[in-house]
């Protein structure tokens, strides 16, 4: 402490400041390893914006291409050599999905998709939520810090009612239901048991998360317009689909409290 400042705190008692802490991180942080799986269908065209911006600490990435029709897979190998293609014969992003999963060797499992919608540099939050105790993190488009400029009005409205369903029936506190942007960790890949082949696979994950229990966070997330080519996404049809996979979910926890109330009640 200088002798100025000295003269001014001394009369009035104030304790002088602590000598610097000489405090270094002596070691760095080891990320766990993560999986990109990719999702692809006649997506050449996105892959030379997507694949280039995947950080460079990505385990590896995961291309799951579903019968394209275009040079998709040789676009792929072309931008990152290092890259793992799964060729996925059945049609859906959730058949997609379930196939990268089980090619996925790393720790922790981030779904992009390969439109350029997403963009891969969120990924870090994402996974430093997952690091930090979360089991599941959602980006979500309607919180603080995030935003859309690829939703329809109609796609806005039945995203919101769907939302609030899910909180009806499940509770929780989404603020976004039908959004792909999920990570987690790869050891619940069987509590979550994917077992459907479209769209609905994110809101399938989303409520058997909640079911589950599973430490949920949501991060902000930008949704950025599709680069080019045309979404594979039916508003109504795939909405149905949502809407009766919410609803089979519930029922399917009926049943089992159900049984688990009878067989309780049978050994008392």
């Amino acid at each position: 402490m200088n002798a100025r400042l000295s003269s001014i705190v001394a009369p009035i008692g104030a304790a002088s400041p602590p000598d610097p802490i000489d405090f270094a991180l002596r070691r760095s942080l080891t990320l766990p390893r993560v999986s990109f799986v990719v999702p692809t269908l006649n997506e050449a065209e996105n892959l030379p914006w997507l694949l280039p911006r995947i950080p460079n600490w990505a385990h590896e990435i995961i291309i799951v291409d579903g019968r394209s029709t275009d040079d998709t897979v040789a676009v792929a190998r072309r931008l990152r050599e290092d890259v793992k293609v799964v060729m996925e014969p059945r049609r859906g992003k959730g058949a997609a999905l379930q196939a990268g999963f089980l090619a996925a060797t790393g720790d922790i499992i981030v779904m992009l998709d390969a439109d350029g919608s997403m963009v891969p540099e969120e990924a870090i939050v994402f996974v430093s939520a997952l690091m930090a105790g979360a089991d599941l993190v959602k980006g979500s488009r309607f919180i603080q810090g995030a935003g859309t400029d690829d939703m329809s009005l109609v796609r806005m409205f039945g995203n919101r009612g769907l939302t609030l369903f899910v909180r009806l029936l499940y509770g929780g506190w989404y603020s976004d239901l039908c959004y792909g942007y999920i990570a987690f960790w790869t050891k619940h890949v069987a509590t979550l048991d994917c077992d459907c082949d479209g769209f609905e696979i994110e809101t399938l994950i989303n409520v058997r998360a909640l079911k589950n229990h599973l430490n949920i966070v949501e991060v902000a997330s930008f949704e950025a317009q599709r680069i080019s080519g045309v979404s594979h996404l039916r508003a109504m049809p795939d909405g149905w689909r949502v809407l009766k996979t919410i609803l089979r979910e519930r029922i399917h926890q009926q049943r089992r409290r159900s049984a688990t109330a009878c067989v309780v009640g049978g050994q008392t």
